[in-house]
């Protein structure tokens, strides 16, 4: 099985990307919808996010009030740590799990938004990472998701910079083009890099 990372900054494009890659053939671990699952109503890891923030991270229904929780953390990096401490080994124990469950001869992705932050590049045979410039993402933050300037420039400053992921990165895709021209560059890098570095790697037995 080939592990394929798949990171960038936040609003680059990695979820056209990991789409295009299941497209192809690959089998998806969405580190993030993981770690929406991992503090569900009645789970540990969100009894364990209230025991650390206080119950106004809570919603009215019980369950985590995303935005609370964000107001309280992303101005803080003690209280990110704090926070990323209780969710980012739960989700690295759920990605095992469905990790285990892929073919021996499958492609498996992993998108990671963290993976540099969390020192999991040396866990991938293959890091791929999604960078557009600040300003577009910022664009796309305030504009599509209708996040505050202020929120967004906080956010994209809590991730590692472009030249700290671009240090892990076997190919850096820039999403400056048109989504059509991002999918054809993805498919061409599934057929000329992956799939046939996940044959060498079945020949190899590795």
């Amino acid at each position: 099985m080939l592990k394929v990372g798949l990171t960038g900054g936040i609003a680059a494009g990695k979820s056209l990307v990991a789409r295009t890659l299941v497209d192809c053939g690959a089998v998806l671990i969405d580190a993030d919808a993981l770690a929406r699952e991992v503090v569900a109503p009645g789970t540990g890891g969100l009894a364990a996010v209230v025991d650390a923030f206080g119950p106004e991270v809570l919603a009215a229904d019980g369950s985590l009030d995303r935005p609370a929780l964000a107001a309280v953390v992303f101005g803080s990096d003690e209280r990110r740590e704090l926070l990323n401490g209780i969710i980012h080994p739960l989700v690295r124990a759920r990605a095992a799990e469905l990790a285990a469950e892929v073919p021996a001869d499958g492609i498996l992705v992993q998108d990671i938004p963290l993976l540099v932050e969390t020192g999991q590049a040396g866990s991938f045979d293959f890091v791929l990472v999604i960078e557009a410039p600040e300003e577009v993402r910022l664009m796309r933050m305030v504009h599509d998701r209708g996040m505050d300037f202020d929120a967004a420039r906080a956010r994209i400053a809590a991730q590692a910079t472009a030249e700290q992921r671009a240090e892990v990165a076997d190919v850096v895709l820039e999403n400056t083009g048109t989504p059509e021209e991002l999918v054809a560059a993805v498919r061409d890098l599934w057929h000329t890099r992956l799939v046939p570095l996940n044959e060498e790697r079945l020949r190899s037995g590795a």
